[in-house]
Order: structure tokens, then sequence, then C-alpha cells
């Protein structure tokens, strides 16, 4: 078992090395770092813009941070569901190297789970300078001596591997269809923004919707990481129930999609082993 534990590691991170050396080699280092900057900025502002736009300006109201943390921490979602779920495309018909992973003396689910490692490194750099801006230039609320630390690092770290667990499902299904499935990925991320709450209370969603969204984890997750940075919510769906009683539900539904994930990503990679689509090229 312990012989296993170490392979494990071993496999997550080198994995996570190389998926870093795939993420930062198209550049060098000063101008790498200056993308790191402005994309998380500029793709914000979009959202700002809208805001203004709408609200004539009215950043006050607590729905502007609501919005802008939701907002900000969906990055996560959307760069570490599909960094995951991509690889099998990348290295299958861009590098054409899976079938020499599959013979390595390791698991290709761990080495998913190592190759999430770069994105998820990238993303809490680009979740930090979003805040950031959003404080120092947008004037959120956001008060650093406030913050629930302990709450916030928790909730983010089970964040995040409930989007990794959502990638190595999608990368399960990459396995069995054309290089086009990043539409696929896409679809399910712009679900999880619209059920989730990513940038308005769930309160507003029609009822049958808001039970579909009670189900997922990443609603409770998005509600934790609120609450330990602004210190309230403003939704009245979610607002009746304590920090405690969101984290046992996050905590309950995650098991579930682990378990779902696994299972789903087994049987998906049985069909693909035993009809020889592990390596088979769909690019046209």
């Amino acid at each position: 078992m312990f012989e296993n534990t170490k392979d494990t590691i071993r496999t997550i991170r080198t994995a996570g090395k190389l998926g870093w050396a795939m993420e930062s080699n198209w550049t060098d280092p000063f101008l790498f770092a200056i993308y790191s900057v402005v994309r998380p900025i500029a793709s914000s502002l979009i959202l700002v813009v809208m805001y203004y736009v709408i609200t004539r300006g009215k950043t006050s109201l607590d729905l502007f941070a609501f919005i802008y943390v939701g907002n900000a921490f969906f990055m996560y979602v959307v760069n570490v569901l599909f960094g995951i779920s991509w690889v099998i495309h990348d290295d299958r018909e861009h590098y054409q190297m899976i079938r020499y992973i599959y013979i390595a003396p390791m698991k290709m689910y761990y080495y998913l789970f190592g190759r999430g490692i770069a994105k998820m490194v990238l993303t809490t750099l680009a979740v930090i300078i979003t805040i950031a801006f959003g404080m120092l230039a947008l004037k959120i609320p956001i008060n650093l001596m406030t913050i629930n630390y302990p709450l916030l690092i928790f909730s983010v770290l089970v964040g995040i591997f409930i989007i990794t667990c959502l990638g190595i499902l999608l990368a399960g299904i990459s396995m069995v269809t054309a290089h086009h499935s990043y539409a696929l990925t896409e679809g399910i991320a712009g679900l999880f923004y619209l059920a989730c709450g990513a940038i308005y209370p769930i309160d507003i969603l029609p009822v049958w919707l808001q039970y579909i969204s009670k189900l997922l984890p990443l609603t409770y997750w998005l509600e934790l990481v609120r609450r330990a940075i602004l210190g309230k919510s403003i939704s009245t769906t979610l607002g009746g129930y304590s920090d405690f009683q969101l984290i046992l539900i996050m905590l309950g539904t995650t098991l579930v999609l682990a378990m779902f994930s696994n299972y789903i990503y087994r049987s998906i990679e049985h069909i693909a082993r035993k009809h020889g689509k592990i390596d088979q090229l769909t690019n046209y």
C-alpha cells in the first residue's frame, strides 16, 4: 500500500511538472508574467463594463461584490475543467504520445490529476490578481483583516478537487469522441455558470432549476467562498444555512461526484481500450 501511494504521488508530481512546462514554454518568462497579469483583469473588465452599463455605475451595492467575487473564482471552473479534459486531445491528437503514456508504469487517472496542477497554479494567481484589482481599482469592500482564511482555504481546496473530478469525467468522455469535444467542456462550464450562482443568486432561477442547483457541489463552494471573503450572503435560498451546514452538504455532494466521476471514467476507459480508441486520431 505504501508503494502504491509513493507511485501515485510520483505520477502526480511528474505530470504536474510536464503540465507546467507545456503551459509556460511558448514564450519568455517576462512576457508570460505579463500575460498572466493582464489576462484575468481583461476578462473581469468585460463583466464589470456590462454591470456599469446596466446599473449606471452603482458599484456600492452588495450585488456588485457578489458578482465580482463569484466571477473571479469561477475562473477555476473554466480553466481547470478545460485544462484537464483537453489533456486527452492534446496527448492523442497533437503530440501523439498517449500510447506511450498508457504503457508507462503509472495510472492514467492520477496522470490527469497531475496535468491539472499547472492550470490550478496559474488560475490561483489569476484569482489573486483579479481580487486585488477589484479592491484597488474598483473599491470592492473586501477587508483583508476580516476574511475567514481557514474557511476560504478549505473551500478553495475542496472546490479544486470538485472541478478536477469533473475534468477527469470529461476527459474520459473525450476518449470516445472526436477532437471537437472541447465544445462539450465549454457547454458544461456554461451550464455551471448558469446554475451555480456564479454571477447572481440562485433565488432568481426557476424553481426546477433551483433544485438542480442544490444538487451541485459548486453551488455551495461559491457560497462558502463569498461568505469567507465578504462575510455575508445575499442569497435568501442559501442564507438560511450555516457555514457548517454548507460545508457538510458540499462534502456530501463532492463525495457522490467523486465516486460518479471515477466510475464513469473507468467505464469509458474500458470501452476505449476494448475498441482500440485510446490512440485513434480523429483530426480531419
